[in-house]
């Protein structure tokens, strides 16, 4: 990780091509928004949050771990989003 600008900028990238997945998803079915898709677009707005939150966090003892904690979060975040957008 090379810095903190960095990380944030791969959360806002990652859970916003997975915003725009779901878009693209609802444009190509319906055309319109469903309660599912609406909570998957929730979920990675909450997530988003979160991982910031923790990027953010003062007091942070090992840093290094931190931060690559979060990364492994995102990881382990993003897939599982992907896979319940797969699975509409």
């Amino acid at each position: 990780m090379a810095n903190v600008r960095n990380l944030k900028k791969d959360i806002n990238f990652v859970l916003g091509d997975i915003i725009e997945a779901v878009y693209i998803h609802e444009m190509t079915t319906d055309g319109q928004p469903t309660p599912q898709t609406n909570a998957l677009i929730d979920e990675a707005i909450v997530a988003f949050d979160t991982l910031i939150k923790k990027v953010n966090a003062k007091g942070v003892e090992d840093k290094k771990a931190h931060f690559a904690q979060i990364q492994k979060d995102l990881e382990a975040t993003a897939n599982q989003l992907v896979e319940k957008i797969n699975a509409l």
